[in-house]
């Protein structure tokens, strides 16, 4: 089986693995002061300071959480209680559910961000939006902007609108959960006030995460107990999980190049499903994480096309996989302008750390044995 699901989820990192079977020897609670919880501790500050210094941050301004969409709604639910609703959520078309819905059961007004049609947020609508920005009845602008899209693999101008929403004296929290070890990924030149990341996006396991929360920063907690992570977010910490993360975060920026590299096989593997089929790319004109391609050709279904690779021995989603398990149109698509039938037969595949160069022909090979058989068999 080939496995092209990777913005899914990626396969676990070795160095991943070795970290969390290490971390499962030391059996004691972080919170315990006595010899093996201080083990155990150590365990949890090392790997901190192992994804603070993947996104340029200090390890003390790093939160774990049991993944990015709880990261996603301790940075939403937190602020806008530490605002004390006094805010509005700017979100952008194409953010993940896990975004939207945090928005949509976050109390205060929510507003979309309007993308261009090539999967950008549309900078000019921003700039226009802040200026006209009335605080006395909207409150503090809140922008929600993901690092790169999931599906298409565009990737966001969050320093420019970041800035923008600075200058309107407003706050922005970025969903970098698809960015970490694909792009690079440093607070600072970003200028945002959250990020949010997950583990098992960068080769990590699965149900472990962290939010970045600048130093001053509104947040109040959304979980409460003992008061673990500097009491943002309460419950004993993951350590096997939280160990696999700072290993995975060091090994994704390492090999940061080696992914970036796939740029070229998935631009040729693109042409040539072009060149013989006639497939849309969506994003193709812009900035993508080199590993992720997104495309359709009208009247071949998406799920058919899941379910074809899947029996020629390939893996890939349609799509958001982290939804519901089923196969539906795309949101993003649509916030982009795709036509109904071009969005109804879009399919993402998406590679990585242990991608293989043949691969990308195999994916093209199987995805074109099956359009033959349909849609291409009539053309």
């Amino acid at each position: 089986m080939i496995y092209a699901d990777y913005n899914a989820t990626a396969p676990l990192r070795p160095e991943a693995r070795a970290a969390m079977i290490a971390a499962l020897e030391v059996q004691a609670n972080p919170s315990s002061v006595h010899g093996p919880g201080r083990a155990a501790r150590k365990v949890v500050e090392t790997a901190r300071a192992q994804v603070g210094a993947a996104i340029g941050a200090r390890a003390q301004d790093v939160v774990f959480t049991s993944g990015g969409t709880e990261a996603n709604a301790l940075a939403l639910h937190g602020v806008v209680a530490q605002l004390e609703r006094k805010c509005t959520l700017l979100v952008s078309a194409i953010e993940h559910e896990a975004v939207i819905k945090n928005a949509g059961y976050a109390g205060v007004g929510v507003e979309t961000a309007y993308i261009t049609a090539d999967g950008k947020l549309d900078l000019d609508w921003l700039r226009d939006r802040m200026a006209k920005w009335d605080h006395d009845r909207d409150g503090l602008p809140l922008m929600a902007i993901m690092m790169a899209n999931n599906e298409t693999g565009v990737i966001q101008p969050v320093s420019e609108a970041a800035m923008i929403v600075r200058e309107a004296g407003g706050l922005t929290h970025c969903d970098a959960v698809q960015g970490l070890g694909k792009i690079m990924v440093n607070v600072g030149l970003l200028g945002v006030d959250y990020l949010a990341l997950s583990a098992h996006k960068a080769g990590g396991p699965q149900g472990c995460g962290a939010l970045w929360v600048r130093s001053g920063a509104p947040l109040k907690p959304v979980l409460f107990g003992g008061g673990q992570e500097r009491s943002l977010r309460s419950g004993t910490e993951n350590l096997s999980g939280i160990a696999g993360f700072g290993a995975a975060a060091e090994a994704s920026v390492r090999d940061m190049g080696k992914l970036q590299a796939l740029a070229a096989a998935r631009d040729a593997m693109e042409a040539r499903l072009i060149s013989e089929a006639g497939v849309t790319v969506f994003g193709a004109g812009v900035e993508r994480l080199a590993q992720t391609s997104n495309f359709a050709i009208a009247g071949f279904r998406a799920e058919t096309q899941v379910m074809a690779m899947d029996l020629g021995g390939v893996a890939v989603s349609s799509g958001s996989a982290c939804s519901s398990g089923k196969v539906k149109r795309s949101l993003v698509l649509a916030a982009m302008g795709a036509e109904d039938a071009l969005a109804d037969s879009a399919i993402r595949v998406s590679f990585g750390w242990d991608t293989q160069p043949g691969d990308f022909d195999r994916v093209a090979d199987v995805w074109l044995e099956a359009a033959r058989r349909t849609v291409l068999k009539t053309n």
